[in-house]
């Protein structure tokens, strides 16, 4: 559910009509709804009442200091990928002790940053990185609480960019050298060993995957036991995917998925961990646009946005489906078919083609739902266009909570080298 509706022919971010947000801040901009973030919370963590579960939300979809506070007032925890994402999560009040660290290229600083701060985890993905681990904690006189992350070979689908857990894929521990990596992480003196971690994708749309990784892992969850492991915690990753078509079949919900997992961990007598993202986030924001021209071609009509590839890459990436509205309804029932583009150079900034929408205009508003993960955080400054908005709504209140730089700002971090600056050639 997204609380982004229509009233009085207009679309509303709760209570607030989105073009008041869009005179404020000009556009484009990104906006996101506590209520949306709130209520997907809250049926994520409700999947699995009754169970010993921390729901570790995945910083890397929407990493906003906004959103991650009105996550962490509600019991949230942080899965994060990065040193910046593990400052992000503490400076938002997320407890150390409820942030599990990720990813397959951990650095010393950030191992330490992490040891220092008392993180709940780290999910280990090599013993490269093990090693590396214990030295860091043994110069603190530490112990680091590991899980590894191990590659269980299921295939989940979608599109291959989002894809972690096949052979092939550069995550995780081996599954053939699973059992062999937590013998070794044993002897570690600086190691204790915790938990197992497996993450098998993004954006997956039916429960077999998942079922097939749950199943394997559970395994070797009773082998590592069986060998005398404290196997504490199962982290059984994110993935659960979201509509962005409604004229598509919708993916599973978190109850059928709570349900699954659930039944397939009764026996284990465990602590299981969820590190949701996009589920989370994604249908709680949509990226407001406006139209700067509409172009007649050759054989084909072209709404041109003020938005571009640099502000929402998926499309261009991911060839990724966003639903796409006008803000304001019309009576007519003209509708054209748009290939809705983008002012940068590139061929590729084009968010849709051939879209059949109500007939457009310059100065009209449009709006891009389900772009409140993976939307902003990906953005870049391609063409010198500044970063864009970011605006919190809450109810009949909103708040801009990433101002959009000057020209001026961006500029302030480059320089010329001493032989092209000024005084130097006046020299």
């Amino acid at each position: 559910m997204r609380h982004f509706n229509y009233k009085n022919g207009e679309l509303y971010a709760e209570d607030v009509p989105l073009r008041d947000i869009a005179a404020k801040t000009g556009t484009p901009v990104y906006i996101y709804s506590t209520a949306t973030l709130e209520r997907h919370f809250n049926v994520f963590t409700q999947a699995f009442a009754g169970r010993k579960a921390l729901v570790a939300y995945s910083v890397k979809a929407n990493s906003n200091l906004g959103v991650l506070a009105t996550l962490s007032k509600m019991g949230a925890g942080a899965d994060v990928v990065s040193g910046g994402e593990l400052a992000r999560a503490l400076s938002a009040g997320i407890p150390s002790t409820k942030i599990v660290f990720s990813g397959v290229g951990k650095t010393r600083p950030e191992m330490d940053m992490a040891l220092k701060a008392g993180i709940k985890v780290f999910n280990v993905e090599s013993l490269a990185e093990l090693h590396v681990l214990n030295e860091r904690a043994g110069v603190m006189k530490l112990k680091a609480p590991i899980a590894f992350r191990v590659n269980p070979d299921v295939s989940a689908g979608g599109h291959e960019k989002i894809s972690t857990g096949k052979a092939e894929n550069k995550f995780g521990i081996a599954w053939s050298r699973a059992q062999a990596a937590y013998a070794e992480a044993a002897k570690l003196p600086h190691i204790e060993i915790i938990g197992v971690d497996v993450h098998i994708g993004s954006q997956i749309t039916e429960l077999t995957p998942f079922k097939a990784a749950i199943e394997k892992v559970g395994g070797l969850i009773k082998r590592l036991r069986a060998q005398g492991h404290n196997i504490k915690s199962f982290d059984v990753g994110g993935g659960l995917g979201i509509p962005y078509n409604s004229d598509n079949d919708v993916p599973p919900g978190p109850d059928a998925y709570g349900r699954l997992v659930k039944q397939l961990t009764a026996d284990m007598e465990i602590e299981l961990i969820f590190e949701p993202g996009r589920m989370i986030a994604g249908n709680a924001g949509v990226l407001l646009s406006r139209v700067i021209y509409v172009k007649q071609g050759e054989d084909r009509k072209f709404a041109i946005l003020d938005a571009a590839m640099n502000d929402l890459i998926r499309p261009a990436l991911y060839d990724a489906y966003h639903e796409i509205e006008p803000v304001m309804q019309t009576t007519s029932d003209l509708r054209s078919l748009y290939d809705v583009v983008g002012p940068v150079c590139e061929t590729g900034d084009t968010f849709a083609k051939q879209r059949s929408l109500p007939d457009l205009k310059a100065d009209d508003l449009v709006v891009f739902h389900s772009a409140g993960a993976y939307g902003a955080v990906l953005s870049s400054q391609y063409n010198t266009r500044p970063l864009i908005p970011e605006v919190m709504v809450n109810g009949a209140e909103f708040s801009v909570i990433r101002q959009r730089p000057s020209l001026e700002d961006m500029l302030s971090l480059e320089s010329m080298p001493d032989w092209l600056s000024a005084t130097h050639n006046a020299v």
